[in-house]
């Protein structure tokens, strides 16, 4: 069993920065691809980032490419979600999720076994 626990939601102006902190805590932390996802009001739940179980590969959606960054340390049994440039299009509550897939990170939220609770971001204009 993982237990995820996301932190650094907030509110913020369009324009700012602001880092998402994942901890976890139960199994080998680098044994899993790591991910963000979100969901705002109304609509479905939206793949945003993942890292596999080294860092050493990435993926992002389109609408975040170039603004965010998904980083890891295993050493803190920690993945990051770095947020730059954020639009009032970004305000959602943001969740990381831990999967048992190794091999390339997946986007589909199916894939993911453990979730935590969600974190609020709010951008404001």
């Amino acid at each position: 069993q993982v237990q995820l626990e996301e932190s650094g939601g907030g509110l913020v102006q369009a324009g700012d920065s602001l880092r998402l902190s994942c901890a976890t805590s139960g199994r080998t932390f680098s044994s899993y691809t790591m991910a963000w996802f979100r969901q705002a009001p109304g609509k479905e739940r939206e793949f945003v980032s993942a890292i596999n179980w080294n860092g050493g590969i990435t993926k992002y959606a389109d609408s975040v490419k170039g603004r965010f960054t998904i980083s890891r340390d295993n050493a803190k049994n920690t993945v990051y979600l770095q947020m730059s440039t954020l639009k009032p299009e970004d305000t959602a509550v943001y969740y990381c999720a831990a999967s048992e897939v190794v091999i390339t990170p997946p986007t589909q939220g199916w894939r993911y076994t453990y979730w935590g609770q969600g974190t609020q971001v709010t951008v404001s204009s």
